[in-house]
């Protein structure tokens, strides 16, 4: 949620739209980090968990929940583009080339969101009903992370909820799903994506700081400014991988996923990037595409090192 990398071509919007440029455009919506490590990863090692530690795995269930994930996905990036724009978060500095954001965007989300809930409603019916309840904590914390009237991003609450929600929730929800219960070994491997993700989240505000205050967007970077927003993603991405450390050292996770910390040059690089470059955001972009190989490169070989389970 709330994590780009990159802003779509809005300027194509428009009535005379053909439906070939229409389905495009969505595609730019749903852009390919979101489905790959926001999404995607934490349900992944979720599933992985349930299978190489606790004896079970059901793959209609799997693809059942994938698809409600995708429909997530969809959900949250169309939400955010909307109402970004109608906040005017991303005109600030170029506000005609921005022309207002179409409602059929929003009502794109409407339609994902509504088909997230009818397969959260259909594993309910399978598997009891803590599943719903992760499904309406996950779209609590999608629909209003920039939408009114609670707009956590406007909030300083916006990194927390993602990391929760691509953390904690994401991953013990898809273990519920296999296993039926909770596991607080599964709730220490959420903390590696969520940690990490978290980061990815206070990083990527760096370079959109003067337009984030300007528009009222409280989040942790305008709060604390834009150096100490450096330190607090260094921090939050250390803590992820020390979590793999510290469950390996503990005997909750398998040694081979000590290979997490195969990330920590990508997070030294970022580091060295990002105390530099702080304050000029063309610059500082390597430092943002280093974190996220660090989370890519450190959730992945987790996950597998914990299906490396013997």
């Amino acid at each position: 949620m709330g994590i780009s990398l990159t802003t779509p071509p809005h300027q194509h919007h428009g009535a005379a739209q053909s439906p070939w440029r229409r389905l495009l455009l969505v595609a730019s919506l749903v852009r390919y980090r979101f489905f790959l490590y926001a999404g995607l990863l934490p349900y992944l090692l979720g599933a992985a968990w349930a299978h190489a530690m606790e004896g079970a795995f059901d793959a209609p269930v799997f693809w059942s929940g994938l698809g409600g994930v995708v429909l997530a996905v969809v959900g949250v990036e169309s939400f955010n583009e909307y109402f970004d724009s109608q906040m005017g978060t991303d005109r600030v500095f170029d506000p005609d080339d921005l022309p207002p954001m179409s409602g059929w965007v929003l009502w794109l989300g409407v339609a994902a969101f509504a088909g997230a809930l009818a397969i959260g409603i259909h594993l309910t019916y399978r598997g009891g009903w803590p599943i719903l309840g992760f499904a309406v904590l996950g779209g609590l914390a999608a629909i209003f992370y920039v939408a009114p009237p609670i707009r956590w991003a406007y909030r300083g609450l916006g990194e927390t909820v993602i990391a929760l929600s691509y953390g904690p929730w994401l991953v013990l929800g898809s273990l519920y799903l296999h296993t039926g219960k909770l596991s607080w070994g599964a709730f220490w491997a959420s903390l590696v994506p969520g940690f990490l993700i978290m980061a990815l989240a206070v990083v990527n505000a760096i370079p959109d700081y003067h337009q984030d205050r300007l528009v009222g967007k409280r989040n942790l970077v305008v709060r604390l400014g834009r150096r100490r927003g450096v330190w607090l993603y260094l921090a939050l991405a250390a803590a992820g991988l020390l979590a793999a450390a510290i469950g390996v050292a503990a005997g909750v996770f398998p040694v081979a996923c000590l290979a997490a910390l195969l990330a920590l040059p990508l997070l030294a690089s970022s580091a060295r990037i990002g105390l530099r470059t702080y304050e000029a955001p063309r610059q500082f972009v390597p430092a943002v595409r280093a974190v996220v190989g660090c989370y890519l490169v450190a959730v992945t070989l987790f996950g597998v090192g914990i299906l490396a389970q013997p």
